[in-house]
């Protein structure tokens, strides 16, 4: 039996109450989406990217559609409304209100928050403390959808690293966000150093940020060019605590004159194809530079692949999964597998694909055949189920895989023993008719 707690005595003259709401009182109801698993009425959302990615352009891409009513990249359609912005960093004259312009934007609707009057004197408005005149102006502006703090750090009083200090100062925007109903999103840089890391640990400061925001986005751009010389660039959805946080879009920054502004010229957002996959993988790939300069991570995953092969083709789907428990990304794994020129053959019309490393004889041979004789094309290409391509390498499937038709096997005086001169067991090299199929190191014996 469990003894009797005593009950604590409340004095009755406390001024201080805790409101509490019953659940049954509460009422479910669904995100309201401004575009369905990326912008969220009342949420915060942040926006992190390296310098010169073009985040701030997106932002005012994001801003254009709303204002319009416009189409999202995804081809779905934005409600129409008012779009406050803060900018710390750039003039709206010479570069946000171009490029907006260059958006098609309805600039009726777009405001920017100016100064704060207080009496007959100015100051510049600090997001840090003027949170509630801003919420009364925005509530005479009425049917506003999206607001825009660029950069969210100035919206920090104490230490952008401290995470009591963000979440503290950052409550206020994410309230305001949420009486307005309207989607608020931060931007900010990455920290210098962090590549190959999860792309909210890699936002600028303390962990906060990203842990506040309910849509972590992310604008990066390949650091290799394409065979045709261009720079695919990319906005991802790292994070989301209410729908997907996978898969993105393609991007180009464009600069345009402006029509009715001869000479000023600005920057602009075109949406490309949508992209799948999960957000670091998408980010390691437009990471990487070349074979020649390897990042850490890969650098370990090709250490990781030559492991696993040094014994001989292993199967792709056995490779995946063994990647994967090793912490490794498979887009990590294929950049070491193009780097590393690892092979892929297919085992049979029913059979999985194999990799192996180069100079490895793949030891599945049915319906193998030469380039010469192939029945598909000029070329004996197949694709492999994980995108990869690579030539068939199992030898002719008339010739029988045993000791006696390998290249590497030493006959001695007895008639039916010899040995293996590439270093394989005695016994298993020892009778010269043995199936040797699953032998490593048999090579087809030339004619």
């Amino acid at each position: 039996m469990l003894p009797d707690v005593p009950i604590p005595t409340v004095r009755s003259d406390s001024k201080q109450t805790v409101e509490l709401i019953r659940g049954s009182d509460i009422t479910p109801e669904p995100v309201t989406w401004l575009w369905q698993g990326w912008l969220a009425a009342g949420k915060m959302h942040v926006l992190g990217g390296a310098p010169g990615t073009g985040k701030t352009t997106i932002s005012m891409a994001l801003a254009a559609t709303v204002t319009t009513g416009g189409q999202w990249p995804d081809g779905t359609r934005s409600p129409v409304g008012n779009v406050v912005i803060w900018s710390g960093e750039d003039d709206p004259a010479d570069t946000l209100v171009p490029r907006l312009i260059l958006s098609d934007a309805n600039m009726d609707r777009i405001y920017f928050v100016a100064d704060i009057r207080e009496g007959n004197e100015r100051r510049a408005f600090d997001p840090a403390r003027d949170m509630e005149p801003l919420q009364h102006k925005l509530t005479e502006i009425g049917d506003v959808r999206l607001l825009i703090v660029d950069p969210i750090v100035s919206a920090i009083t104490g230490d952008s690293h401290k995470n009591a200090e963000v979440r503290r100062a950052l409550q206020p925007l994410v309230d305001l966000a949420a009486d307005m109903r309207c989607a608020f999103v931060g931007i900010t840089h990455f920290s210098k150093g962090t590549g190959g890391r999860d792309p909210v640990e890699r936002i600028t400061g303390s962990l906060a940020f990203g842990a506040l925001a309910r849509v972590v986005l992310v604008a990066a751009k390949h650091q290799k060019e394409d065979e045709d010389g261009h720079t695919r660039r990319i906005f991802i959805r790292a994070k989301s605590n209410i729908g997907p946080d996978d898969g993105g879009v393609e991007y180009e920054l464009q600069q345009n004159e402006l029509t009715d502004h001869p000479g000023l010229c600005s920057s602009s957002v075109v949406w490309g194809e949508l992209l799948e996959g999960p957000a670091r993988e998408l980010l390691e790939e437009a990471d990487a530079t070349s074979s020649n300069s390897d990042s850490g991570a890969l650098s370990d995953a090709k250490e990781f692949l030559t492991s696993v092969l040094a014994d001989g083709p292993i199967p792709a789907t056995a490779i995946k999964r063994d990647a994967g428990n090793a912490g490794h990304s498979w887009a990590t794994i294929r950049r070491a597998r193009e780097a590393l020129g690892v092979s892929s053959s297919k085992t049979g019309m029913q059979g999985g694909w194999k990799w192996a490393l180069p100079g490895s004889c793949s030891t599945e041979h049915e319906d193998a055949q030469q380039d010469s004789v192939s029945t598909f094309a000029t070329s004996e290409h197949l694709r492999d189920e994980f995108g990869g391509s690579a030539p068939l390498r199992a030898p002719v499937v008339a010739m029988p895989v045993t000791c006696a038709t390998c290249n590497n096997f030493r006959p001695t005086s007895h008639p039916n023993l010899g040995h293996c001169g590439a270093g394989a067991p005695e016994d298993p090299a020892g009778l010269w008719s043995t199936d040797r199929r699953n032998c490593t190191q048999w090579t087809r014996k030339a004619e």
